[in-house]
Formats: C-alpha cells, sequence, structure tokens
C-alpha cells in the first residue's frame, strides 16, 4: 500500500486514476508520494520516506530539486500537459497587443448611456484599430511544447515565423511545421521580428535573458510576449522600452507591481495554464508518473533524475540505487550482489549531471543483506527495493 497527499488541490480525474494500491493522507510526514501545483517546498522538512514528488505543471521553482536528488527523491512534472491552454492565449495576447480590443470594448462601457453609442463608436473605432497579424514576422524563443503549438498555428494564421532553440528535442522537429525558419542565432529573431514570444525555462542562464542588451537589438514598434517565467525578462528595461516607442506592447501572465497597470503593458492574472482542460491533463500525468514510478521504480519526466524505464519487472525482484555519477559505480553493485550469489537478469543505468540512477531485475528476492552492502557505497544516496 502507497500512501499519497495533495499539497494543493489536485483535478478529481486525476485522483481518479489511484487504485486500491493508493491511500490518501492528510499527514504529509506519512506519505510516499506528493502531489503538488504551487506550493513552496523549499522551507519544508521532507519525511525519510518519501519517494517522489509530482508537480501538476511545467515549472518546478517551487520545489528544491538538488536537496531531493541527494535524498533519492524522484521530481517529476508534466511538460506539454498545459500546452494547448497557454498556447491558445499566447494567441489571444498577440491579438489583444495587436489590435485594441481591450481599449475598444472599455469605451463601449464609459459611453453605454449614450442613445448614439452606436454612431459615435464609428468616429471612435479608430482609436482602437490597430494591425492584423498576417504577414508579420514571428519569432519563438524555445521550441519545446508550447513554443512548437505557437508555431503552427501562427504559420496558418499567415504570419511568418522564426524558431530559436539550440536544444530542440526529436519530438518537436517532428512536430514543427516545416514553414517554421529554425534560425542558430536568437539575435537574429531580435533583430527580424515584429512579435517575440518567449518559451523557455527559468534557469540561471536565462534569468534575465530578455535585458536592456536584447531590446536594444529589436525593431521599432516591437510586440513582447512572456507566458513563460516573469523574471526571464528585465522588466523595468521593458518599461523604459515602451516609454522610448522601441517596445509597442508587453503581454505578461506573471502580475507584479512593476508591470501591473503601466501603459503599453497588458498583464493577464496567470491565466496560461488554468484551463479545466489543463488542470485535468496535468493531474493525469502527474498521477501516472507518480504510480509507475512507485509500483515499477520507472523514471518518466523527472527533472532531477535521467528517465529509466524497464517496464513491469518479471523477476523475482527490482533494486533501484541513486548515487553519485562518477566512474567504478556500477562494477561495485555488481560484485555486491556476485558476492552473496545473487544473479543479475537484467540492468539499466542512466545518469543526468552529476547524479545517476541504476536498476537491477534480480532472480531472487533482495535480501537485507544485500540492501545494506549497497547502501554502504560510498556515493550512493539511496537503495530502493521496488519488488
Amino acid at each position: 500500500m502507497f500512501k499519497y497527499h495533495c499539497l494543493n488541490p489536485i483535478a478529481g480525474v486525476g485522483l481518479d486514476k489511484f487504485t486500491d494500491l493508493y491511500e490518501k493522507t492528510e499527514q504529509m510526514q506519512e506519505a510516499d508520494g506528493i502531489l503538488v501545483r504551487s506550493a513552496a517546498m523549499h522551507d519544508m522538512e521532507l519525511p525519510k520516506n518519501l519517494l517522489a514528488i509530482a508537480r501538476a505543471g511545467a515549472g518546478v521553482n517551487n520545489i528544491p530539486l538538488d536537496k531531493c536528488a541527494q535524498q533519492g527523491i524522484v521530481v517529476f512534472n508534466t511538460p506539454g500537459a498545459n500546452a494547448n491552454g497557454v498556447k491558445e492565449l499566447v494567441i489571444a495576447g498577440m491579438l489583444l497587443a495587436s489590435r485594441d480590443v481591450v481599449g475598444g470594448i472599455e469605451w463601449v462601457k464609459e459611453n453605454q448611456s449614450d442613445e448614439n453609442v452606436g454612431k459615435n463608436a464609428e468616429k471612435a473605432k479608430k482609436n482602437f484599430a490597430g494591425t492584423e497579424l498576417e504577414g508579420k514576422k514571428l519569432g519563438i524563443v524555445g521550441l519545446g511544447a508550447i513554443g512548437v503549438r505557437v508555431a503552427n498555428v501562427a504559420k496558418h494564421m499567415g504570419m511568418e515565423v522564426y524558431g530559436y532553440d539550440p536544444y530542440v528535442s526529436v519530438d518537436a522537429a517532428w512536430n514543427l511545421s516545416r514553414d517554421v525558419k529554425h534560425v542558430l542565432n536568437v539575435e537574429e529573431i531580435y533583430e527580424e521580428c515584429d512579435y517575440i514570444t518567449i518559451h523557455v525555462p527559468l534557469l540561471d542562464s536565462t534569468k534575465g535573458m530578455i535585458g536592456q542588451a536584447a531590446i536594444d537589438k529589436m525593431k521599432d514598434g516591437v510586440i513582447l510576449l512572456n507566458f513563460a517565467r516573469d523574471l526571464l525578462v528585465d522588466e523595468q528595461a521593458v518599461l523604459a522600452g515602451l516609454k522610448a516607442g522601441k517596445i509597442r506592447k508587453y503581454v505578461s501572465d506573471f502580475p507584479n507591481t512593476v508591470t501591473a497597470g503601466q501603459d503599453g503593458c497588458i498583464v493577464i492574472p496567470h491565466l496560461g495554464a488554468s484551463t479545466e482542460e489543463s488542470e485535468d491533463n496535468c493531474a493525469v500525468m502527474a498521477v501516472k508518473e507518480l504510480k509507475n514510478y512507485l509500483e515499477n521504480g520507472n523514471i518518466i519526466n523527472s527533472v532531477n533524475y535521467p528517465k529509466c524505464d524497464m517496464g513491469i519487472c518479471a523477476q523475482a525482484g527490482r533494486v533501484a540505487i541513486f548515487h553519485k555519477n562518477k566512474a567504478n559505480m556500477i562494477t561495485k553493485f555488481t560484485a555486491c550482489f556476485g558476492d552473496i550469489g545473487i544473479n543479475i537478469s537484467d540492468m539499466m543505468n542512466k545518469s543526468k549531471g552529476e547524479v545517476a540512477y541504476t536498476m537491477l531485475d534480480i532472480e531472487t528476492p533482495a535480501s537485507t543483506q544485500i540492501i545494506e552492502k549497497l547502501q554502504s557505497i560510498d556515493g550512493v544516496f539511496r537503495v530502493r527495493v521496488v519488488k
């Protein structure tokens, strides 16, 4: 029996995927697995028995990834589960920035008591007319699940699309329209595009990537969209760009005191992945990832451990080892099993940065003796008996 705990409300369609092998607990310290959305976990004391954390969403800046890795706690996210919801709002943001629909709506509200509102609207509408998307150049920084979808829709809307991503995955490349121009230098997007939207994770290397230097390279009147993370953009530099006329509009899905209510800023209250469908998709994916790991030891879509999938174990036992990514570890593991006469029928070892994960299927159940021997090896964080 596995116990799970929800730090935030998780869509029922996801929780319904749990079987009789699982029991929900209101006590985090009892949990084998945790489901979370936005709850801040950096200052939490994680239970020693905790095996995994599944984030129902893509961003994981609310979770202490390194701390979890050192404790052998696998952290999952749900890339792509909310991609359609975000994609649709990005397109809406482009339209709102291009044509002052909101300004026009507010004008009608302000003049609702005017019996000639219809006639006067014909005179006022030129103030809200704006421009069309067709024929304009769109630059997409980051061709992940969301960026690819935005690119494909924009092509169908008649835009000329430029995409930049030095680490584009094979799956993303297959799904990307062949008409998208894949550029090798992000500065080409800054210099050429009328619209620029960013879809990259928040890392030390990407924080503030859209700053004064990047803005200076952009075309006059550029429309900038940020539906990824607010800290990717130096928003003080954006305000200066708006004031100078360099930036026509800034659309952000992250309200804060810098941009809220500022001229030229269209600030949305973090609605990108807040659709019912997105929340359902994230919940279902998170639960499936958690179940596959707890029951089989398989790791899919982890942000702090490598992908490792050996399917369902058909042997008598399966052992998972979390350890440092350094030489000679596998030799030491196999020697432990050989010393006490346990035969290894299958094995997989994967690494990710400074950490590694090894799964071994064995022909006899794992004993306390073998677990203790493995745990005593220098560089081993945790040993888990999966079966």
